[in-house]
């Protein structure tokens, strides 16, 4: 049999597989993603709070120990393999605490952890780009931090730091290969499991790496669209004011 023969042969017969393994995937990778981005901007939030002088003593003794703690987050989640904390979340909790965990849901919990970690930085540096300014103008009207971080700096900021959320979103695709040393039934799993079956490499793999490359190739696409929508259009024409909002003091924009 030919390349091509077996290429065919391979979506006839294990095709279902390459799609419960390519469901799975696209269910770890969207989750952890919207996971870790609400954790990572959590926790750039609670880095950023400002830090005064006349605060109370127990105030910035507990502001700082909680700082520490999420710097440590940080800088294990990032500075260790997803595929040796997948191992770690997933026999640590049996062997530690007797918590049985279905591998899928593990998975979930690592790429949700992992990503809110690499988000929390880029949160951060999203929030810390906003021109200072806009802090003390959202003060100056009467707003406190948590006000002006809602209504004023965290739009701005989930706006700057969408496109490494999205590339974010291309990397967790393809790291959740690394969950099939926990037995997640990803599509590098399944077609691990193909070229078991049928005693071939090139073809199952072959095949995966396209649908890897589709899956990142439309949500690339998908987030530039989105990216677009958002930046409005490039220009913003005049339009006359009408009756009613001339009799209410209105101007024409």
């Amino acid at each position: 049999m030919g390349f091509w023969d077996w290429v065919f042969r391979i979506i006839d017969r294990y095709g279902m597989w390459l799609l419960v393994g390519t469901r799975n995937t696209l269910l770890i990778s969207i989750t952890g993603t919207v996971v870790g981005f609400a954790i990572g901007l959590l926790v750039a939030v609670l880095r950023t709070i400002p830090k005064n002088p006349g605060d109370p003593l127990v105030k910035r003794g507990a502001m700082r120990f909680v700082n520490i703690l999420l710097s440590v987050y940080i800088e294990v989640f990032r500075g260790t393999p997803m595929m040796v904390q997948g191992i770690l979340v997933y026999y640590g909790l049996m062997e530690a605490f007797q918590i049985d965990l279905a591998p899928i849901t593990a998975g979930i919990l690592v790429v949700s952890i992992n990503t809110g970690a690499y988000m929390a930085e880029i949160a951060r540096g999203g929030i810390e780009s906003i021109d200072r300014g806009q802090y003390e103008a959202a003060q100056s009207i009467g707003m406190n931090h948590t006000q002006t971080m809602l209504s004023v700096i965290l739009p701005q900021a989930i706006r700057n730091i969408l496109p490494a959320t999205g590339n974010e979103f291309v990397i967790n695709i393809k790291d959740t290969s690394v969950l099939s040393a926990i037995m997640v039934s990803e599509l590098f799993f399944m077609t691990n499991s193909i070229k078991g079956a049928i005693y071939r490499t090139f073809e199952p793999f072959f095949i995966t790496c396209v649908i890897y490359l589709i899956l990142t190739f439309t949500v690339t696409r998908i987030l530039r669209l989105i990216e677009r929508r958002l930046d409005g259009p490039d220009s913003y024409e005049m339009r006359p004011i009408t009756k009613e909002e001339k009799a209410e003091g209105g101007v024409e924009i």
